[in-house]
């Protein structure tokens, strides 16, 4: 990993930032006292419902990581009359003993508590009680829907948690569990694990070992028992090793919080990266790494560690439990577009070499620490809007080129004053431009042929093989387009083979880093950076940026029937515009390439009466116009409202027609699909007549 010269002064200006903003050891200190004084009230000895009860604060409030005053306080209450064991040997009558049991269908970090007579000791099977179900193999074992505890009627069930909201704004996350004094056989591992830098320290082990487990009320997802599961949590342990946290790695969790609620929540959409994957991740490098590697001037390596980290997990779609590494926990949560998506926001923070720090909102730590460090911040913040010669940046002038490839049928390569004006203006080689463009217009001179091919009253065979091998060529532009509109000839061609595989690769790039060109400057500029200098700028642009996929009127016969009315939006209502492009723009197809990648995808496997992939398709069109950032949402919806006409959802395809009207008024195919859908419904209606 190679780090950047500034790394070091911005880690040391970042520890110091966080020590204002109530992060330093000795504010951390002062709040962990409180939080452990509050616990102690809380205990005092009463009575609840003939149950005494103990509470003890788990959570951020407790490891003093939280975000703000009014954070969540994760309260977890279990009963002192009632005895966890693992075996009988320990058991003794009179009190209410519950076994924890496993069998081949539990899931590794997970637990069955079956009931144990109080007279003698021997586990009760074939009876069923308010709280007690029978297993597969009939043993009476413990609900995990029974809380035990009587709350009130307004409280709001989270999973396990009964969330209570007082008036002053903080809630409370109430979950009732049980509590067991020996260590579980699943987590021996962890007490013998080898480890090379001695963290944590022989002492830490045997106190944690010391502490017990916690049985929360919550099965794994996708077990058919998961109603009858505990899972077991070492809530106890992760206290303390978040307590043995020299500053640096406190810091640096801290940080991966605010990462993680304000720049990968936001992006992702999906509510799969939460805390407790950053708190793991945290335990696992510093296990591994010497702890001369945590130090002030480290923090952003450090940092940059954990992401690295987090992202390979994404990728597995593993993300092992640090007591038990057998329990998988993103499994059930992190698969498909979801996964692929955080794969991508994760690459994306990477290979920003710090820079989506000043992004960070809370306590305007991205706005100090820009002020803090003007002239590295700077390089990170602000990406510069004048070329240079460096290979491992590349400029766009996105409205300029989406000019170019267009126009250049029509005026040629070396006539054309787009390419004069960019060549002029820019320190890019022009052979690396011409190289570019070139692929741009072999994919719309290949699709120009198809169509006029397709026009003949007989079809044109050579025609069509010619236009083929332009769509080849083409098919080398960028990341996307060129092989989304070849992917598009092999659908008018009824090849659904070739066209399947084609979307199949450019899916699984999707994986990876895709930057979608979108406008980013008044000036129309786009910056995109790559830590490798070696890559030039042909190769960046095919393997890191994916163009919108755009269809010209010529195109019309090689273009899918649900891109027409985009031909024909203008209808004479954009009269008196000031840009003389505009008009001539309003006659284009053009349309994002990720949900273009799904739409084909959709007619791929609608041709093929593939039913559950088709409809997979289609919720992925969903998740993308719904969660990601679309230069074209108005043509994605009509896209959308097509294929939703198709599966006869009219009613739905009316209001995504309705939605993509408010988001462009005039000039929006969505009036043509509205005419022929109000003509469905009506003829649908006078054949029921």
């Amino acid at each position: 990993m190679d780090v950047p010269d500034y790394y070091e002064e911005v880690s040391v200006r970042l520890m110091t930032l966080l020590d204002k903003s109530g992060y330093g050891e000795k504010a951390r200190w002062k709040r962990i006292e409180m939080w452990i004084q509050y616990e102690k009230l809380l205990n005092k000895p009463f009575i609840c419902y003939k149950q005494q009860i103990k509470r003890h604060i788990f959570g951020s409030q407790a490891e003093a990581t939280d975000m703000g005053i009014k954070s969540d306080i994760d309260l977890i209450i279990f009963p002192d009359c009632s005895t966890v064991l693992q075996d009988l040997q320990s058991w003794e009558p009179g009190s209410t003993t519950l076994l924890m049991i496993t069998d081949r269908t539990t899931p590794p970090g997970y637990v069955k508590l079956q009931e144990v007579y109080t007279i003698v000791p021997i586990p009760i099977y074939n009876q069923q009680t308010d709280t007690l179900m029978l297993d597969a193999y009939g043993r009476s074992v413990l609900f995990n829907g029974h809380k035990g505890v009587k709350l009130d009627e307004a409280d709001i069930h989270h999973g396990p948690a009964n969330t209570k909201y007082y008036r002053t704004g903080i809630s409370t996350d109430l979950v009732f569990a049980y509590r067991a004094l020996t260590w579980p056989y699943m987590a021996l591992e962890w007490i013998t694990r080898n480890r090379n830098h001695n963290w944590p320290s022989r002492e830490t082990i045997a106190v944690i070992q010391r502490s017990g487990i916690i049985l929360v009320p919550v099965g794994q997802p996708i077990s058919p028992e998961r109603h009858l599961e505990w899972r077991i949590s070492l809530s106890y342990g992760e206290k303390i090793l978040v307590w043995q946290f020299s500053s640096s790695q406190y810091k640096c969790y801290v940080l991966l919080k605010m990462i993680n609620k304000y720049l990968i929540k936001p992006k992702n959409g999906d509510n799969v990266m939460t805390s407790y994957h950053c708190k793991t991740c945290m335990f696992y490098l510093i296990e591994s790494t010497p702890a001369t590697l945590w130090q002030p001037q480290n923090l952003l390596i450090c940092i940059e560690l954990c992401l690295r980290k987090l992202r390979t997990w994404v990728e597995e779609g593993n993300c092992p439990n640090y007591f038990i590494p057998e329990e998988n926990m993103f499994l059930g949560k992190v698969y498909g577009h979801i996964q692929s998506n955080l794969v991508n926001v994760l690459h994306n923070l990477i290979r920003q070499n710090g820079k989506y720090l000043t992004g960070i909102p809370i306590f305007e730590i991205g706005q100090k620490l820009i002020r803090a460090c003007q002239s590295p911040v700077a390089d990170i913040d602000h990406e510069q809007k004048q070329f240079d010669s460096t290979s491992f940046t590349v400029y766009i002038l996105q409205n300029r080129i989406k000019y170019v490839w267009f126009k250049l049928l029509e005026d040629g390569v070396l006539t054309n004053p787009w390419i004069s004006e960019l060549i002029s203006s820019s320190n890019m080689v022009r052979q690396e431009i011409c190289t570019i463009l070139r692929s741009f217009c072999c994919s719309s001179l290949g699709s120009y042929l198809a169509s006029k091919s397709c026009q003949e009253e007989v079809t044109n065979q050579e025609g069509l093989d010619l236009a083929h091998e332009f769509l080849l060529l083409g098919s080398q532009s960028d990341v996307a387009s060129g092989k989304l509109k070849l992917a598009a000839f092999y659908l008018m061609q009824n090849n659904v083979i070739l066209a399947e595989n084609i979307l199949d690769n450019i899916a699984k790039v999707y994986t990876f880093l895709v930057a979608n060109v979108e406008t980013k400057y008044t000036n129309d500029i786009i910056v995109l950076r790559i830590e490798d200098d070696n890559i030039s700028t042909t190769e960046l642009v095919r393997n890191y940026c994916a163009f919108p996929v755009p269809y010209l009127p010529s195109e019309i016969h090689c273009t899918p029937g649900a891109l027409f009315p985009e031909m024909f939006r203008s209808a004479g209502s954009n009269q008196g515009s000031q840009d003389p492009d505009i008009e001539y723009m309003q006659s284009w197809a053009v349309v994002d390439p990720k949900l273009y990648l799904h739409f084909l995808e959709y007619q791929c496997f609608h041709q093929q009466y593939k039913i559950p992939q088709k409809m997979a398709a289609l919720k992925n069109m969903i998740w993308v116009i719904r969660y990601e950032r679309m230069k074209y949402k108005d043509t994605a919806l009509n896209l959308l409202a097509y294929c939703l006409k198709k599966e006869g959802f009219l009613l739905d395809a009316y209001k995504v027609l309705s939605r993509s009207m408010k988001l462009r008024n005039h000039n929006n195919g969505a009036k043509w699909q509205i005419g022929c859908l109000i003509n469905t419904a009506f003829g649908c209606l006078g054949s029921r007549c």
